[in-house]
């Protein structure tokens, strides 16, 4: 009776364990990852470093690195504004770069593009006579080494310092880059919250700081490189030998340059010589690729590709196993996961406050007549994604237009350019057209064919 009772016992504990959590021999090796925040605090360094070194060496890092600010930034993420406010706004994004290497769009790029490489990305905003200007830090001067607690309950964590509220206050940055032997003062200064951008995507609660997005690749990416450099020493090897002469009393048959008794030259292209009886010659077969090492790699690369959230064909421009329904299908949830990170990261961490600053020192500065609160929000513009159908997404648009499911404005917006401009600049053409005795009309659509009549049946 006890026996039995505790055999149904230990099948009800059983049934409501998860294997994941198992400890036996199955889950020996098995890696776990206790506390987040030391995780990550831990990681971020050599993650990053590596990230970088993967980036710069090897083609697929970076081509992943690549697509990701390509369809995050694009050309640029835009300001939902018309008017005095849109002229001004880009007549400031070709000034807003405090080295003046780049637009407004290239550094968003920029900052983008450090946060997948880096994890996280940082930038100052500068007040100057002349309006904001914005310069981009390597997220190496904020000092990870200062950590510790504040009087009356504030903290410093990995140079980012918190009120006792746990509110982001500051910012302890080394003004200079840390290059080795200019002399610079490399003493961390603090830099309130609101002068500064940190761009990092959130991935677990209460995150000071960023992880690279390469973390789950960098393994993959390294043993693919380890693959190709093998592959590519046995096909070296291989090809080293080229024949194998064998005669009877061990003479040359071929003239040509002989280095301790091995013919090194002589046979040429073309060239047809007799032989002997009893005189041979050998060649060798270099090593081929087999095809289990070519699926080996693709499917490395499909792994790479979901550790960086990427697909696979805009990863590696494979597209030989795609047709319009499968591509489709695979970039319309690849690029709901890009919105996601548009309007949660980019424009909530970097735009938004930016626009703020900018608006702000505008107005107080003259150049715009409205009050800084009269600017805000406002709402941002993705760059519409490329079309897999141009006929069928531009009328997919035009239909929601008519049906009042999307603003004429959204869709030009959209495209990179100003409703009003767009406008004004159909008008210019219309009447320049119409002062030439232009005339150019849409040509005309087919008319549907007419339905048959149909065919009376006759009954016998």
């Amino acid at each position: 009776m006890f026996p039995a009772a505790l055999s149904r016992l230990m099948n009800r504990l059983r049934s409501r364990s998860y294997e994941g959590a198992a400890t036996g021999r199955r889950a020996t090796g098995w890696g776990k990852t206790a506390n987040q925040h030391g995780a990550a605090q831990k990681a971020r360094a050599p993650l990053s470093y590596r990230a970088r070194y993967l980036v710069a060496n090897n083609p697929h890092a970076a081509a992943g690195k690549a697509a990701h600010v390509s369809s995050l930034v694009g050309t640029g993420i835009v300001p939902a504004v018309t008017g005095t406010l849109a002229a001004r706004w880009t007549a400031w994004t070709d000034e807003a770069d405090a080295d003046g290497l780049m637009d407004f769009y290239g550094l968003t790029a920029l900052m983008v593009g450090g946060m997948v490489v880096d994890g996280e990305a940082l930038a100052l905003l500068i007040a100057t006579p002349a309006g904001l200007r914005i310069r981009v830090l390597d997220p190496d001067q904020l000092d990870a080494s200062l950590t510790r607690p504040l009087p009356q309950g504030g903290r410093i964590v990995n140079g980012v310092e918190f009120d006792r509220f746990g509110s982001r206050v500051a910012y302890w940055i080394v003004k200079e880059r840390p290059e080795i032997g200019l002399g610079l003062n490399l003493q961390p200064v603090r830099v309130p919250a609101e002068d500064v951008v940190h761009l990092f995507r959130p991935d677990f609660p209460g995150q000071v700081r960023g992880v690279s997005w390469f973390a789950p690749a960098i393994l993959r990416l390294a043993e693919h490189d380890e693959w190709h450099g093998a592959q590519l020493v046995r096909q070296k090897v291989g090809a080293l030998l080229t024949g194998f002469i064998v005669t009877p009393d061990g003479s040359m048959p071929f003239g040509g340059e002989v280095s301790q008794g091995a013919l090194i030259a002589g046979m040429e292209p073309g060239t047809l010589l007799p032989l002997l009886p009893g005189q041979d010659v050998r060649t060798t077969t270099p090593p081929a690729i087999a095809q289990e090492a070519n699926d080996f790699a693709r499917i490395t690369l499909h792994e790479i590709a979901a550790a960086l959230g990427l697909p696979y064909e805009v990863l590696t421009g494979d597209l030989s196993s795609v047709n319009y329904s499968s591509i489709r299908a695979g970039l319309v949830e690849w690029r709901r996961r890009v919105e996601m990170i548009q309007h949660n990261v980019i424009v909530f961490q970097a735009l938004r406050p930016i626009w703020r600053r900018w608006a702000m020192i505008e107005s107080l500065q003259g150049r715009l007549a409205a009050r800084p609160q009269e600017l805000l929000p406002v709402r941002w513009i993705t760059p519409k994604q490329q079309w897999v159908d141009p006929a069928k997404d531009v009328q997919a648009e035009i239909e929601a237009i008519n049906a009042g499911l999307m603003s004429r404005r959204e869709a030009v917006a959209a495209r990179g350019m100003d409703l009003g401009a767009l406008d004004a600049e159909i008008a210019a053409d219309k009447a320049r057209e119409a002062s030439l005795g232009l005339t150019f009309t849409a040509p005309a659509k087919a008319k549907p064919a007419a339905a048959p009549a149909p065919i009376e049946e006759t009954v016998a």
